[in-house]
């Protein structure tokens, strides 16, 4: 059964696409704050989370690879989209001009598979591109990737199976990592090592250096391959 492996990088949406009561609503927050200092510092924070959440932000990358044979593609939006982009080997780069042709070809790509492994894409990768996609309308072809939780078909989500499903909460034997810190223990080389993390995408494209984007986002699902093969091999059947 062919398993896809991905991973999204996201990209807050300038304050300007916002209307005035939209943006009114977004920092209601720095408003119960007295000081100056305190409603900047808000306010910045709320910037930052905005490339968390769908309404305010867009997908830039998405990268996948089929578990089975390592091959895939990491799709990212560039200015310069007509260049054919290169490849690494197996994996294909392909640059597009927007989100939605982002999204219409990660799609295509998707329906071919019957299931589906991510890090914590049940909690954020995948109700994220179900929403993009619902707004930029563009069909989605796997629409139970969002199904019973306690079942590792058609979606394995690493991050809850690796927590048990937080079983031990916030703070016990089971706690959750992060995919950095997993990959350290279990001897992975973590897609951290090349110095760029999910907090520079917005300073990569600000650059042009969307390249650089696909790159990193393919070594965090080159990692959470290896993962899965470890989960697979060692933790899975686990009730």
């Amino acid at each position: 059964m062919a398993t896809l492996v991905f991973d999204i990088e996201t990209s807050a949406q300038p304050i300007d696409n916002f209307d005035e009561a939209q943006q009114e609503y977004l920092f209601r927050e720095t408003e119960k704050l007295d000081d100056a200092l305190a409603k900047q510092a808000k306010r910045e924070e709320i910037t930052r989370f905005m490339s968390l959440w769908p309404f305010t932000s867009q997908v830039v990358c998405i990268a996948m690879l089929n578990a089975e044979t390592q091959r895939g593609q990491s799709i990212y939006i560039a200015d310069d989209f007509e260049d054919d982009g290169g490849d690494a080997g197996l994996v294909e780069f392909v640059p597009v001009a927007d989100e939605t042709e982002l999204l219409t070809a990660f799609w295509d790509v998707a329906k071919h598979y019957d299931s589906v492994v991510t890090f914590n894409g049940r909690g954020f990768d995948v109700p994220f591109i179900y929403l993009r996609s619902a707004l930029l309308n563009v069909p989605i072809s796997k629409k139970n990737w969002l199904g019973y939780r306690y079942a590792t078909e058609p979606h394995c989500d690493l991050a809850e199976q690796l927590t048990f499903y937080s079983v031990s909460g916030r703070d016990g034997a089971a706690r959750r990592f992060n995919l950095d810190f997993y990959c350290k223990a279990f001897g992975i080389e973590s897609p951290k090592s090349a110095g760029v993390t999910g907090m520079d995408v917005k300073d990569l494209m600000e650059a042009g250096k969307y390249r650089e984007i696909a790159e990193y986002c393919l070594r965090d699902v080159r990692a959470t391959v290896e993962l899965y093969k470890i989960w697979k091999e060692r933790l899975a059947g686990i009730k």
